[in-house]
Parts: C-alpha cells; sequence; structure tokens
C-alpha cells in the first residue's frame, strides 16, 4: 500500500514540471511568433504603397485640393442671385401731436404702430465679367494644388526609395563585414597554430587580430546606421517603429539608357514645376482681364416687395396695409478707374512678366539637374564595371598570397593587406550598385516620371 502510494506521489511530482516545461514551450512560442511579427522583408513597391497611403504630407495635400475646389465653388456662387428677407417693428411715441397751420389744425396721434416687411433678389446682367474671371483664377488655383499634391507624392515616393536603398547598403556591408570575420576567425586560429608550432611570431598573430578589431568596429557603425535607417523608413510607410525591416532584392540597376536629350525631353514634359508655370501665366493673364474690367459699366436687376402695416395687429388687416412691389434696372459706371486703375494693370502685367521670366529659369535649372543625374547614373554603372573587375583581380591576388603564407613563403601583413583589399572591394560593389539604382530613380524623379 505504501509503494502505491510512493508511486503516485512521484509520477505527481513528475506531471509538475513537465507542465511547466510545457508552459514554457508555450510562451516561447509565443514571444517567437511576436519576435517574428516584428520583422518584415519588404519589396521596394510595397515600400512605396505603404508610405503613400500613410503619408500625413499627402493627407496634407489632398486637404489643400479640397480647400482650392471649395474656394472655386464659392466663386460660382456668386454668380447666382442674391436675396433677402426682412420683418421690422416699429413704436412711435408723438407726445407734441398738433401741428397749427393758420386756422387749421392738424392733430396726429399720441402712439403709431408700423410694420414693415422687405423682401428682394438681385441679380447682376453686366459685371464686365468679373464674376467669370473669378471663377476661371480659382480653377486655376485648383489644378495647381493638384500639381502640388502631385509634387509631394514624387518627393515622399523619392524619400522611401532614398532610405530603402541606404538600408539595403547597410545590410549587404553587414553581411561582408559577417563573411569577412568569419575568414579572420579562420586566419587567426591558424595562426596561432603556427605561432604554436614557431612557423610565425606573436606579431603575425597580433596582426591578424588587430585586422579583425577592425572589422569589428565598421560592423559596430554599420548597426547603428542600420537602426537609425530603419527608425526614419519606419516612420516614412507607417509602421510600428519596433519593425525591424529586411530588404528585398534589389533590381539590377544596369539599363540601357537613351540619349541625354530624350531625359531633358521628357522632362519639359511631365515636370509639374513647369505646368504649375504654365498655369500661373494663364492666372497671371486672367488677373490683368479682372483688374481692367474694374473700367467697365455694370448692370444689375432686381425685385423688391413691400408689406407697410401701421395697425397696432400685426396680423393683415384690409384697409390698413399697402404692398407696393417693384421692378427696377440699376447702371452704373466708375468712369473714375480710368485713370485710377491704370497702375493696377500696369502691375498684374509685370506679375505676368515675372512668370515669364521665372519659367525660363526653372528651366535652365532642370536641364542642368537632368544632366547631373543623367551622367551621374552612367558614371555609377560604370563603377560597377570596374570594381567587378577589381574583385576578381582582388580574389586572385588573395588566393595567391593565402597559398603563399601557407607555404610560409609570403609574411602575415600581405596576407592581411590582400583580404583588407578582398572586403574592401566588396563593400565598394554591394555599395556601388546600391549608388547606381538610387542615381537611376534620382534620373527619373528629375524627369517628371518617377510615379509613371
Amino acid at each position: 500500500m505504501n509503494i502505491q502510494l510512493n508511486t503516485s506521489h512521484k509520477l505527481h511530482l513528475c506531471k509538475i514540471p513537465l507542465l511547466a516545461i510545457l508552459l514554457s514551450i508555450l510562451l516561447m512560442s509565443l514571444v517567437s511568433k511576436r519576435a517574428a511579427a516584428q520583422d518584415r522583408t519588404i519589396t521596394l513597391s510595397e515600400a512605396i504603397k505603404l508610405g503613400l497611403d500613410n503619408s500625413k504630407t499627402l493627407k496634407l495635400s489632398q486637404s489643400k485640393i479640397d480647400e482650392a475646389v471649395s474656394q472655386y465653388n464659392q466663386a460660382k456662387d456668386r454668380s447666382l442671385p442674391t436675396g433677402s428677407l426682412s420683418f421690422a417693428y416699429n413704436r412711435a411715441e408723438i407726445p407734441a401731436n398738433t401741428l397749427a397751420f393758420g386756422s387749421s389744425d392738424i392733430h396726429l396721434p399720441k402712439g403709431a404702430d408700423a410694420y414693415l416687411g422687405i423682401a428682394s433678389l438681385n441679380e447682376t446682367i453686366f459685371g464686365g465679367h468679373k464674376l467669370r474671371y473669378a471663377q476661371q483664377s480659382t480653377q486655376i488655383l485648383t489644378s495647381i494644388s493638384r500639381l502640388d499634391a502631385d509634387k509631394d507624392k514624387d518627393q515622399i515616393t523619392y524619400e522611401i526609395i532614398n532610405a530603402y536603398y541606404n538600408l539595403y547598403k547597410v545590410l549587404q556591408s553587414k553581411k561582408v563585414v559577417n563573411q569577412n570575420l568569419e575568414t579572420i576567425d579562420a586566419q587567426i586560429h591558424q595562426s596561432q597554430r603556427f605561432f604554436e608550432q614557431g612557423l610565425v611570431t606573436k606579431n603575425d598573430v597580433l596582426r591578424f587580430q588587430l585586422q579583425r578589431s577592425n572589422i569589428e568596429l565598421t560592423g559596430i557603425d554599420l548597426e547603428s546606421n542600420r537602426k537609425i535607417i530603419t527608425y526614419d523608413l519606419d516612420i516614412l510607410l507607417g509602421l510600428p517603429e519596433s519593425t525591424q525591416l529586411n530588404i528585398d532584392q534589389i533590381v539590377d540597376a544596369n539599363k540601357d539608357l537613351g540619349p541625354l536629350s530624350y531625359f531633358i525631353d521628357t522632362a519639359m514634359n511631365n515636370r509639374q514645376e513647369l505646368k504649375q508655370l504654365d498655369l500661373r501665366t494663364k492666372y497671371a493673364e486672367t488677373n490683368i482681364k479682372t483688374v481692367g474690367a474694374n473700367t467697365t459699366p455694370t448692370l444689375a436687376a432686381s425685385v423688391g416687395g413691400y408689406y407697410v402695416d401701421v395697425n397696432a395687429n400685426p396680423l393683415p388687416k384690409s384697409g390698413n396695409f399697402i404692398t407696393p412691389v417693384t421692378v427696377g434696372l440699376t447702371a452704373s459706371w466708375n468712369f473714375g478707374a480710368l485713370w485710377t486703375n491704370k497702375n493696377k494693370l500696369a502691375e498684374a502685367r509685370i506679375q505676368r512678366e515675372q512668370v515669364d521670366i521665372n519659367k525660363g529659369i526653372t528651366i535652365d535649372n532642370i536641364k542642368n539637374e537632368v544632366n547631373q543625374n543623367y551622367h551621374n547614373y552612367v558614371t555609377a554603372v560604370d563603377k560597377i564595371k570596374l570594381l567587378q573587375t577589381s574583385i576578381e583581380q582582388a580574389g586572385e591576388n588573395n588566393n595567391i598570397l593565402a597559398s603563399k603564407y601557407k607555404s610560409n613563403i609570403a609574411s602575415a601583413t600581405d596576407k592581411a593587406d590582400a583580404e583588407t583589399l578582398l572586403y574592401q572591394a566588396q563593400i565598394n560593389l554591394e555599395l556601388a550598385k546600391a549608388d547606381a539604382g538610387l542615381a537611376y530613380y534620382t534620373l527619373l524623379k528629375s524627369t517628371g516620371k518617377l510615379n509613371k
């Protein structure tokens, strides 16, 4: 009986650590899932879509467009007839109510009530086309606001691309650092064996250890940059700030380019700044017409109805009220504007000339920008080709010196220098690939076709 109790007790005790293990496994699984949820591999197209969907700047741009549309609708409303309706009550007390006219006296009441109701409707028949010009102006400003939103969209897209490629550069550099750390660790282990065998000096071992420390320092800087860029990119994309982003493989940047003239012509046809300046020219011309309309006569029509009641009771009673109705046309002309409006008109024309001059300056700047970005991309592609050759040369040199070092022909210094050259060439190639990709998107942005 005692044996059975002891066995049961042992089995019961065994269940406790087993339950704890299961709970620990479950907890670790939940933690790992949560951690995995914070890691995300993202493509460039996904990053751009996320950034544009969550951009506060674009939401503000849309708000400005809505405001411009509202102003346009208000300008249209001003062309509609205006109407008003009013009703007033007046009480008059007349203490001195007698007027003497010789032998005749006029006696007024001690007090009187009066009710006055007015309903009117007014319409401007001709006002020098001011209302039409106002509608045209606000419509032009609405189009300018839409182009501002397009510019903001391009700028945000480019910021996302820039951050994406910068993160790629850091991550690729970290991979190269880790590869070189593995290589240098193997060399340190080998040099220590050689040192124990008396084949190399302690200085040779220290040389490799120093090289490893320098690589580790590079890795520390890269990790710091990775955290900063990842945080900034999370903000741009509207993701939780703790999200650890991994970059999908970037697209090969080596593209066949057309002539420079093609990209300049594309920019002339697509840049939002030039389209905006064309609209501002139209706006300035409309403003000239608006100022000129100040010298033209205006014609307005009106309809009015009145209710006049002198009875104490405000409700209409036969014989106590009158209801005159008026219809009228009003023609007016502020002919003084013929000589007071000249300088306003001159100012409006100067503003149009300034827009034309500004457009010429903008065209020159865009041409210079496209030219610079075009050649920057060509240079970046040429660097990739050169660095691919240099990696082959550095790799061959490193293999030769590794063989010589094993045969005790080359020194540890020569071997470390060869490793450094190969390491640097690998980093430079990855950076050059990213720089070329970013240079291509920079060229697209300068042509106004980044999002097209």
